[in-house]
């Protein structure tokens, strides 16, 4: 993931952009219209009145099968560039959506255009000295998901707000003077890429309907809104399918170009650029299924974008809310692959000529699980609880999928050439 590039495009409108509006039939002749520029004169007989009179009967027949099987809709109005909410039959069969959150006085999104304007752009302010002010240092995309006790909550990518002196929320609903509001960050993950503000709500009037990620389908439309490169193109909307389901990708998260975590998205074609990090993918009923967070950014890829799982992201964005931060399962130990380990250091490690990969304990922390358990600095872990460990990637996917905080694990390690074990209680980190 580039954390540089901010930002995912959007993408547009379903099946309803596939069929022709009245007008549109209208303003695009037919073959038949233009055979009528040249008309040739009738010929009259009764087997000509009496072919037409059963022409007509076959026609209204026609008519009525396919407004019986909705090819042809009944209603009054032309179709929309905006699919329509699904009817209560449709959704019989849907699994049960994730619980509504709190909206106090805004209204609740309930098409494309709505939701849109609950996508916000979302401002990285930074100091470059201590004589400056603040000035913006890059932009990228948010959406309000809740309004409550007067206040409007925000969530976004943790690149957009990194490295952050201030943050600011630019509305997009009806806000001609664009007026910046200061946010607060009330907590930021990086593992996840996911940060959730707090501004005031007094201006906020709609608020993003979250959806459920679980029941998409490979090809499904899918629409993604935010603010490419910046709010010069703000609510842009775009239109692509989901291209792939639990992708698996993996990132670095502390800049030493390592992989040290694998995040699961949904894979989307639509167009990604800066300022699009943090808007919304949503589906044709103007739900949010996920979060835009990263593409494949070269030159011989083209339309390979991710976005966070709704549902993924809901329960680290209340945990967010409410603590400020995600409590993982904590070891204790700063570790380096055996590739990654300095020169001046080779000669401190020892192992069998059979051990080709494990993680070198580079820092043991005081009053931590692993000096209680007795680990020491140049230990080689190899395994956790018989599971083979030879990254820090695999390290950390193992301790915060397969762990939990209290859970004891056994840790099996090599010192001066010899297998060792022991135990220990993983702490809240």
């Amino acid at each position: 993931m580039d954390h540089n590039e901010d930002n995912k495009d959007n993408q547009s409108l379903d099946q309803t952009d596939q069929q022709a509006t009245p007008e549109e039939v209208q303003t695009n002749p037919t073959q038949a219209e233009k055979q009528h520029e040249n008309p040739k004169p009738a010929k009259k007989s009764g087997r000509g009145f009496l072919g037409g009179f059963f022409g007509g009967i076959v026609a209204v027949a026609i008519a009525i099968l396919l407004i019986s099987t909705n090819i042809i809709p009944i209603s009054n109005e032309t179709a929309s560039d905006v699919p329509t909410s699904s009817s209560p039959s449709q959704d019989s069969n849907a699994s049960d959506i994730v619980k509504t959150l709190a909206t106090d006085d805004a209204k609740e999104s309930s098409d494309i255009e709505e939701v849109s304007k609950a996508v916000v752009g979302v401002i990285n302010m930074q100091q470059q000295s201590a004589w400056e002010d603040s000035e913006e240092a890059g932009s990228g995309s948010g959406i309000i998901y809740k309004k409550e006790n007067g206040k409007a909550y925000v969530v976004t990518n943790a690149h957009v707000v990194e490295g952050a002196k201030g943050v600011e929320v630019v509305l997009n609903e009806d806000d001609e003077d664009n007026d910046h509001i200061k946010a607060k960050v009330l907590g930021s993950d990086s593992l996840t890429d996911l940060a959730v503000l707090e501004i005031d709500g007094d201006k906020v009037d709609t608020v993003a309907k979250i959806g459920a990620s679980e029941n998409m389908k490979v090809g499904e439309t899918a629409l993604a809104i935010g603010n490419p490169l910046g709010m010069d193109f703000a609510n842009t909307v775009t239109k692509g399918i989901i291209s792939g389901l639990n992708r698996s990708i993996s990132i670095d998260t502390n800049g030493d170009q390592q992989p040290d975590w694998v995040t699961e998205v949904i894979q989307t074609d639509a167009a990604i650029n800066p300022g699009n990090s943090g808007g919304a993918l949503v589906n044709t009923k103007g739900e949010v299924i996920g979060i835009n967070s990263m593409k494949i950014a070269r030159q011989e890829v083209e339309g390979i974008g991710f976005a966070i799982p709704v549902d993924t992201a809901l329960p680290i964005m209340e945990q967010l809310e409410k603590d400020g931060e995600i409590t993982r399962p904590f070891i204790g130990i700063s570790t380096a692959s055996l590739n990654q380990v300095p020169s001046q250091y080779q000669n401190e490690i020892q192992l069998p000529d059979d051990i080709d990969g494990g993680m070198v304990i580079a820092d043991v922390q005081a009053g931590s699980a692993a000096e209680k358990a007795g680990l020491q600095k140049f230990d080689v872990i190899t395994k956790l609880n018989d599971e083979k460990i030879t990254s820090t990637l695999e390290l950390r996917k193992y301790l915060y999928s397969e762990t939990n905080i209290g859970d004891k694990i056994e840790v099996e390690y090599y010192r001066d050439g010899k297998a060792q074990k022991t135990s220990l209680e993983l702490q809240e980190q």
